[in-house]
């Protein structure tokens, strides 16, 4: 905990040498002061992560590479074993992603599925660790095709026959990538559309298409239970600003992000969760869990209202991006 508070007071401390005192202190706050301001405060003490990769000096980009994945990194810089956090959902990521394979009556859904170099020894060995057989993965849900998402689709495609779920903007740029994907891409398959369910014996995923961090990404709701009560898990599918940075870009995101704030709070969510463990805090979530005592809440049980402070977050870091280009005339 000392070290969590610790990363929280470095993140404040930052943000608010960038808001400077003067413009705190105004009562009427220029435009992009007063997105980062509304960052901020909706931000508190639950997404500092987010807040400091999306409002301290997001990147600048010019254009989308088609680059080759470079050499793998040493292991211990991304592995964690496996967990099992609910009674139906199974942490198989690692220190920096998130993947996760929810069961049901039926089989496994996987979501997201790391890089190509790490995604046979967290997902599938960490799906046998947590007694699960990876042949029961049915399907497997992409909520957006960059190489550290879409790493282990083709393995589990191969050999398991597992059924792929894309974007069709995202299966259209796996297709047209040269250089992406040299040990091979996964075949198109399922195209997901805006509301479809990817049902599987008593478990719904429902598909939110969210453009922005690429065309096609993917959001989406599901229902986990604690300890046979169920509760509603919203999950954003891309978050940082590494698209183009154009007007037009951002207001896709900022859109996006309005729109999966309104489909959290209809499904009543009260779990918010990301395919990156800087933006919901996965890997500390499922230490505290260890220690949790009996009629305490879960740990990732953060409520309704902290769901919708998520995507104020990102919704008022885009803006504050998107009116810094509207004043360079970018």
């Amino acid at each position: 905990m000392k070290n969590h508070r610790t990363e929280v007071g470095i993140a404040l401390a930052m943000l608010s040498g960038l808001y400077g005192a003067s413009a705190l202190a105004q009562n009427t706050p220029e435009p992009v002061e007063g997105h980062l301001i509304a960052a901020k405060n909706a931000a508190g003490f639950d997404f500092t992560g987010t807040l400091a990769r999306l409002c301290i000096a997001p990147p600048m980009v010019t254009a989308v590479r088609d680059a080759a994945p470079g050499p793998a990194p040493a292991r211990d810089t991304w592995f964690t074993e496996p967990a099992k956090v609910f009674d139906n959902l199974y942490f198989v990521g690692s220190k920096i992603h998130n993947a996760w394979a929810l069961t049901t009556t039926e089989g496994i859904i996987v979501i997201d599925t790391l890089f190509t170099y790490n995604s046979e020894e967290e997902i599938i060995g960490g799906l046998k660790k947590l007694g699960l057989d990876p042949a029961a993965v049915k399907y497997v849900i992409i909520s957006h095709a960059h190489g550290d998402h879409v790493g282990g689709a083709k393995l589990m495609q191969d050999r398991f026959g597992s059924h792929i779920v894309m974007g069709a903007p995202d299966w259209d740029s796996i297709e047209k990538s040269v250089n992406g994907y040299p040990q091979g891409k996964p075949k198109r398959d399922i195209v997901a559309d805006d509301g479809q369910k990817i049902t599987l014996g008593d478990t719904a995923v429902t598909m939110v298409t969210t453009p922005g961090h690429t065309p096609g990404t993917l959001s989406m709701l599901f229902t986990v239970k604690d300890n046979g009560k169920p509760i509603q898990v919203a999950y954003s599918g891309g978050t940082a600003f590494n698209f183009p940075s154009t007007v037009p870009n951002f207001e896709t995101y900022i859109k996006s992000q309005s729109k999966m704030a309104a489909a959290a709070a209809g499904a009543n969510a009260t779990i918010l969760m990301s395919n990156h463990t800087e933006f919901d805090s996965a890997i500390p979530k499922i230490k505290m869990l260890a220690l949790r005592k009996p009629g305490e809440p879960h740990t990732f049980d953060i409520g309704k209202e902290a769901v919708a402070r998520y995507f104020t977050v990102t919704g008022e870091c885009a803006q504050a991006a998107r009116v810094k280009l509207m004043q360079t005339g970018k």
